[in-house]
């Protein structure tokens, strides 16, 4: 029958992905879900992400993959440096008491990530099994961090996967205003400096459009991931002449 619900794929270790056009629809209870079950090995969340596909879920509940259509995405090219930012980021370049570092804390990023998510919540996506998998995948050499220290101090960061120049955002963090903007102006530049022309938002959010982020139709989106995940690594360190590729003024793309 035409109203029935949409059938979940149950996966079991070492299963191969639905198709990403098999995930649910916009009139589901939970559209963009794609399957459910598996595993968190390194080897599966490569094959996901690969394939278009990240795992979200909550405590109790299985593991759950996820692919919307459509999908957002901010070009590098297009971040959008609001005047009170670049601001803040002039005076945060300017001191010699601020600097930015890529993976010195993953695992503390990634657990005040859980910690700034569960406030305020009943609970958050980032449950222990999924700072387990990507402390591993980040021991891998696949998951990062981009980390905003102040007089010492780890003043706010995000984490992100990367696949050859596949990169894919996850989730930011602030303890001082502005830290987690600038983690990110920080993976911009960086994304600039290294040639990458899209980091994966997920889903559509307010605060992610403010700052450039738009959606892509996710055949497209896939399309450019397998092109990037193909591609060499890059050297995932920060250099302060990459704040030159975002201060400044970069040519309109197509």
């Amino acid at each position: 029958m035409s109203g029935d619900p949409p059938v979940l794929t149950w996966l079991e270790f070492g299963d191969t992905f639905p198709a990403v056009h098999h995930a649910w629809g916009a009139n589901s209870d939970a559209p963009g879900l794609l399957c459910a079950g598996g595993d968190l090995s390194t080897d599966t969340l490569q094959r996901a992400y690969r394939s278009g596909v990240f795992p979200w879920f909550s405590a109790g509940q299985p593991v759950l993959w996820w692919s919307p259509d459509p999908r957002m995405v901010l070009r590098p090219t297009e971040f959008r440096l609001h005047p009170s930012l670049k601001k803040r980021l002039k005076k945060f370049i300017q001191s010699p008491h601020h600097d930015i570092r890529v993976d010195s804390a993953f695992e503390e990023v990634i657990k005040a990530c859980a910690d700034s998510a569960r406030q305020g919540q009943s609970g958050t996506w980032i449950v222990p099994t999924m700072v387990q998998a990507y402390v591993a995948l980040h021991q891998a050499g696949v998951a990062h961090s981009v980390e905003t220290w102040v007089d010492g101090e780890l003043a706010g960061g995000l984490y992100f996967v990367a696949i050859g120049r596949a990169v894919f955002g996850e989730s930011m963090f602030h303890r001082q205003t502005d830290a987690s903007k600038i983690a990110l102006a920080a993976l911009v530049a960086m994304c600039r400096q290294f040639g990458i022309d899209q980091v994966d938002c997920q889903q559509n959010t307010r605060h992610l459009a403010s700052m450039g982020a738009a959606e892509m139709p996710r055949a497209l989106f896939v399309e450019r991931v397998a092109t990037a995940a193909a591609e060499p690594n890059p050297d995932w360190t920060f250099s302060p002449l990459y704040w030159n590729c975002l201060m400044a003024p970069q040519p309109a793309t197509t």
